[in-house]
């Protein structure tokens, strides 16, 4: 009997290992048993989303980036690409802001990457120089609207995340900003992503490292990108437990090696040790000294740029505010939080706003979500009105300072005698790109328009001086004709005004660019590249 016992016993055991074996053979071919990684590899994801969504947005946003061809603020231009030039090429021009150390290397660096790439390569032709930066910061822009799309998948569902995507897609200032080098636009792109890894209840993909190490890189790329975190991150400090350990082991350190780096990364090209956030915070912030580029009353971003920034969005996110579940107050508190900040202050632009306005989209999408009759039309409406306004800013609207950039290219590199030439650009300060679109040593000028850091009462800048009076500034500048341009870029408007000097000059106009249909101030509707012509040429025609 024992013997029995013991037979059966290695019987049901061997059964046992059998069916173990089979079971693992199972689980091999089953794909629930594969990783999360190998898994979406096997249905074909990137990005945790189908791969043919992810294409499809990547394409959408490099047709975005070709089909804006207009200038919106220096900053995208003299803080990013004509600095970027400077550190590769040893050639270019650094505005104030970098004698005084008020900006960080950190994005010019990315950009300055790829030119340096370009270069080693022997590719680093004008067009390149221009463009590829651009898509570069396209496919960023890509990135983050996926992972909005993915976060609201994850918050609701499918049907829901499809409207915010909409949302977000055919929002016309983003399609205007998101594609352009300007450290608003990053600051963006990192915002979006680190929402993806913040707890917000429902969340899957929460992440308290990754979400604070991107916030701390948008902090360094741009100091101000701190106000609309300020509420998330007080809300989740509030709801964690472990508050200690969340600033001890997270916080801290994640601070300490992004400001680390920065102080690093500046070091190496200012040559000192300079702490860029807290000068940029200072001159910005609590000297309030941005005035000096123009001042608003306090209610402007919530009377004209805010309505204007969200355009046609604006009733669908008035509606999707009341239609929104409590867990999204935090969003909603965020973009009134940054609002009312910003308006604190005297110099307001739209970017500004620009990171928060994704936040607007998730409401924008509850409003479509529960419409029902009035879908169809409201889909329509939303979609023709947004991209005939982003039509007519990306490929009209303040489009002739680069057209001109590009005659002054061919002035480079068709002329026989480039050597010679010389270009002075006599319109407001920064109106056009610089090196960066050229790429080649010009010698160029253009009308200065540093703020006064010393206190004087009845300051006046260069290009201030100028339009005072611009015949007798250009009387005193040129007083020996050896020392006049070859070339002068100016408005159309400033033309009327110095005709006696082009005619004394023998200035002749040889190019016209539209500009704009909305011309103010300094800025006319066209621009006129005039150049001078010996007078034995002049006679003979």
């Amino acid at each position: 009997m024992r013997q029995e016992g013991d037979d059966s016993r290695l019987f049901f055991r061997g059964f046992q290992n059998r069916s173990q074996e089979k079971m693992k053979l199972r689980k091999r071919k089953s794909t629930l048993y594969l990783s999360p990684r190998k898994s979406a590899l096997r249905h074909g994801d990137l990005l945790g989303e189908s791969i043919y969504l992810v294409l499809f947005t990547i394409a959408l946003r490099i047709c975005n980036c070709f089909l804006v061809q207009t200038s919106f603020v220096p900053d995208e231009y003299w803080q990013s690409l004509e600095v970027a030039h400077h550190m590769v090429f040893n050639y270019g021009y650094l505005t104030w802001e970098w004698t005084e150390r008020l900006r960080g290397y950190t994005y010019p660096l990315i950009f300055a990457s790829i030119y340096k790439i370009l270069h080693l390569l022997g590719k680093d032709s004008v067009q390149l120089l221009i463009w590829i930066p651009r898509l570069a910061q396209a496919l960023l822009s890509a990135i983050a609207d996926i992972r909005l799309y993915s976060l609201m998948k994850q918050l609701e569902n499918q049907q829901m995340a499809k409207w915010v995507f909409f949302c977000q897609l055919c929002s016309w200032f983003t399609w205007y900003c998101c594609t352009r080098t300007l450290t608003n636009t990053m600051e963006t792109v990192l915002t979006i992503i680190a929402l993806f890894y913040y707890p917000l209840e429902g969340s899957k993909s929460m992440n308290s490292v990754k979400y604070s190490s991107l916030v701390a890189l948008a902090f360094i790329i741009r100091p101000t990108a701190i106000i609309p975190w300020i509420p998330l991150v007080f809300r989740h400090f509030w709801q964690e437990q472990k508050k200690l350990d969340l600033i001890l082991h997270q916080f801290l350190p994640i601070g300490f090696v992004t400001l680390s780096l920065s102080l690093i990364v500046d070091r190496i090209f200012f040559g000192q040790w300079t702490l860029v956030q807290y000068n940029f915070l200072k001159f910005n912030v609590l000297q309030n000294l941005g005035t000096f580029y123009g001042s608003h009353p306090w209610h402007w971003y919530f009377s004209q740029g805010f309505p204007a920034v969200l355009g046609t969005h604006l009733p669908f996110f008035i509606h999707g505010c009341f239609l929104a579940p409590k867990r999204y107050r935090i969003l909603l508190v965020t973009v009134l939080w940054t609002l009312l900040v910003y308006s604190m202050l005297s110099h307001k632009e739209f970017r500004f706003i620009y990171p928060v306005l994704p936040f607007c989209m998730v409401f924008c999408g509850y409003s479509l979500n529960h419409l029902k009759t009035w879908k169809k039309p409201a889909l329509s409406f939303l979609f023709l009105s947004n991209m005939l306004l982003a039509l007519y800013t990306g490929l009209v609207h303040q489009r002739g300072t680069l057209d001109v950039m590009t005659h002054v290219q061919e002035l480079c590199y068709n002329k026989p005698n480039k050597s010679s030439a010389s270009v002075f650009i006599m319109m407001p300060c920064h109106s056009t790109p610089y090196y960066s679109h050229v790429h080649y040593p010009l010698p160029m000028r253009f009308l200065q328009c540093p703020p006064d850091l010393t206190g004087k009462s009845q300051y006046l800048d260069e290009a201030d001086v100028f339009y005072l009076n611009p015949l007798n500034w250009l009387d005193k500048e040129f007083h020996n004709d050896s020392t006049l341009p070859t070339h002068l870029i100016i408005f159309s408007i400033l033309e009327e005004e110095i005709s006696t000097f082009l005619i004394s000059s023998n200035y002749e106009r040889t190019a016209v660019f539209f500009h704009t249909h909305l011309p103010e101030g300094r800025t006319g509707s066209h621009i006129y590249v005039y150049e001078r012509k010996l007078k034995g040429i002049l006679n003979r025609r």
